[in-house]
């Protein structure tokens, strides 16, 4: 993916309020946080989710072979990730292209990765 692309990604969070400015989450919204922060708990998914936000898009055939798993696997988790709109997918031919969908997945990706390197 062109860094360009990331940028546009990257642009989505930021055209919302600062987290210090919201007000306190509901009870209900904290339990929609903590289903997707349990859903983002998966080692697959999140190097799945990098895949993507670096490639742009990719196959299932293609996720497959990078991340060295069967493509009924991939699917599988796929699945899950579309099913929450964090990807999207779209037919050319016989090939289904996926990508992320929500902006915010390749900052929250990075802001993980700043803490695991805070952390060192």
């Amino acid at each position: 993916m062109a860094k360009r692309s990331i940028e546009v990604l990257n642009d989505a969070c930021s055209t919302r309020p600062a987290l210090e400015e919201r007000p306190l989450l509901s009870f209900v919204e904290a339990v929609k946080v903590m289903a997707l922060f349990k859903m983002l708990s998966n080692d697959t998914r999140i190097r799945m989710l990098h895949h993507l936000v670096r490639s742009g898009e990719s196959t299932v055939t293609d996720l497959a072979r990078t991340l060295a798993m069967k493509p009924q696997a991939v699917s599988n988790q796929l699945q899950r990730l579309s099913d929450t709109g964090v990807v999207a997918s779209r037919r050319d031919g016989n090939n289904v292209f996926y990508r992320v969908a929500n902006g915010c997945v390749a900052p929250l990706l990075d802001r993980a990765l700043c803490l695991m390197e805070d952390e060192r």
